[in-house]
């Protein structure tokens, strides 16, 4: 639209849409982060209070925070009428895309405390069940290192993905070529493609089911693995 249709409310409309995207790409993440961690927290009443209405409840408030940010761009934060003041997100104004750019690290603060309280909750379950079941120290360390190894993976795509282009946004001047952006911002863009990949290839259920939907090579004969202490 930018470059076909070039007029201010296509620029408007486009960083508009690209930040209720990214908006709602993080939120999403942080709201499965939490549901993670309420799951573990609250094991035994978790199931019963885990509603529909509440996943409306989150959805809703993940995505009415996602547009409401994407329409700051329309309705004032953008430097259409002075220039010197844009960002390297343009029409977005330096100032904006910092209060954006601080917003994702407390929200990166925020994850990396909860995952920090989910190692922690996996360790004490796991060797809670390993004393309980007589398991060996080794079993207990095995199960234990396999889901921390997950939880480091999916953090760390996600700091790899989104710390550069945030940190940018930072340091970044409107005068600087628009090419770092767009190096900076594809990965971002790639974050929610990947997660779903590091999850099939870390949970066997996922993966049978993917071979399920993809060439029907699911046999009906292969029994589903029990869960783990390490299946977070």
């Amino acid at each position: 639209f930018v470059y076909f249709v070039p007029s201010e409310a296509v620029s408007l409309l486009t960083v508009g849409l690209l930040v209720t995207s990214f908006t709602a790409s993080v939120s999403s993440l942080l709201t499965i982060t939490i549901d993670r961690y309420l799951s573990l927290y609250n094991a035994l009443t978790y199931y019963s209070e885990r509603t529909v209405t509440r996943t409306y409840i989150m959805l809703i408030l993940t995505w009415g925070a996602s547009i409401c940010y994407g329409l700051l761009p329309i309705m004032g934060w953008n430097c259409l009428k002075d220039p010197s003041a844009c960002s390297i997100v343009k029409p977005l104004t330096k100032n904006h895309l910092i209060i954006l750019s601080v917003s994702f690290f407390m929200v990166f603060a925020v994850m990396l405390q909860l995952y920090v309280q989910i190692c922690k909750i996996v360790c004490r379950h796991a060797h809670q069940i390993a004393v309980q079941r007589h398991f060996l120290a080794s079993s207990h360390y095995v199960t234990t290192r396999k889901g921390i190894a997950t939880l480091a993976v999916i953090l760390g795509t996600f700091a790899s993905c989104w710390l550069p282009f945030a940190i940018y946004c930072l340091l970044g001047d409107y005068s600087y070529p628009a090419l770092y952006t767009y190096v900076t911002l594809l990965p971002a863009t790639y974050n929610s493609m990947i997660n779903p990949v590091i999850y099939a290839f870390r949970n066997q259920e996922i993966q049978k089911v993917l071979w399920t939907v993809c060439c029907g090579c699911f046999s009906s004969t292969m029994p589903f693995r029990s869960r783990s202490p390490s299946d977070v």
